[in-house]
């Protein structure tokens, strides 16, 4: 621009000059044709000039190549859900996002999480409270909550009329203890149970839950951990509602009861977390024990 407003100006300064006729002294008339051009063109070589000082305001390089568009990082790009194949069995734990270790054992005390839920389902009310184990990493409020969401899931005992529960930080009807592996045999054996660092139980007062299943799941389990955890609520709340017996498989391709032990194995089954079906029939099988 700068180029072509400098060339623009010198022909006007060259036809002004060969404006008045033949060279020599100019009549009246002539300077006053000399003045006027001179003029137009004082303004408009002016008027040149500010827009190359606007064009340079607007752009630091005119000249320079136009950016081009930068292709968006993909960690930009929004969340994909990944594919159910992931789902398959539980993280391993040189799998990134895997926890790297479950403590084995703990202080054997624990932190009642200080919560007072809403009612959820019908029947007989039931108040439970949650406690975690000290020294471990897990917030006896986040798991409350979790815990909470779970009571209150629409395939869920309390959806179904099975009973209404509710979270509380005193005077519960029943205790859902989160114990270190240690924590949880000792606690569990005090009921002649053998659960052998791996497993959940039932006690007098409530529910123990091996922080290790809470963690990481069952390898038999084809699901994530979270939605395993549904499974360890739902089978050791069945035995609460007054479910002694557990359950086998109702045939093959068949989603497992809640009632059967589906760490030990599913025989045919498929994982499920679940008392009722999506259209809220339950998940029945054969007595086994």
């Amino acid at each position: 621009m700068g180029k072509r407003a400098a060339a623009s100006r010198g022909r006007r300064r060259r036809g002004a000059r060969g404006g008045g006729g033949g060279g020599g002294r100019r009549g009246p008339a002539g300077r006053i044709v000399l003045a006027s051009l001179t003029l137009v063109g004082v303004c408009l070589g002016g008027g040149a000039a500010l827009a190359h000082w606007r064009a340079a305001d607007a752009t630091t390089d005119a000249g320079a190549p136009a950016r081009q568009p930068v292709a968006e990082p993909p960690h930009a790009r929004a969340p994909v859900a990944p594919p159910r194949a992931d789902r398959d069995s539980p993280p391993r734990r040189d799998e990134p996002g895997a926890p790297a270790s479950v403590p084995s054992s703990g202080p054997g005390t624990f932190t009642t999480a200080r919560a007072h839920g809403v009612r959820t389902g019908s029947g007989t009310p039931r108040r439970y409270s949650v406690q975690v184990e000290n020294g471990i990493d897990l917030s006896p409020t986040g798991a409350a909550a979790e815990i909470e969401r779970i009571m209150a899931h629409p395939r869920g005992w309390a959806a179904h009329g099975r009973g209404s529960f509710q979270l509380v930080t005193q005077d519960a009807d029943f205790v859902i203890r989160i114990a270190t592996p240690k924590t949880a045999d000792a606690l569990c054996a005090k009921q002649g149970l053998d659960t052998g660092g791996e497993l959940n139980c039932e006690t007098v007062d409530g529910v123990v839950v091996n922080l290790k299943r809470w963690t990481l799941g069952s390898p038999t389990f084809a699901g994530p951990p979270a939605e395993y955890r549904h499974l360890i609520i739902n089978h050791e709340v069945g035995h609460e509602l007054g479910i002694s017996r557990h359950l086998g498989c109702g045939g093959p391709g068949k989603p497992a009861p809640v009632m059967m032990q589906q760490i030990k194995g599913l025989d045919g089954c498929t994982s499920n977390a679940w008392p009722y079906d999506t259209a809220g029939r339950y998940i029945d099988g054969p007595l086994v024990s």
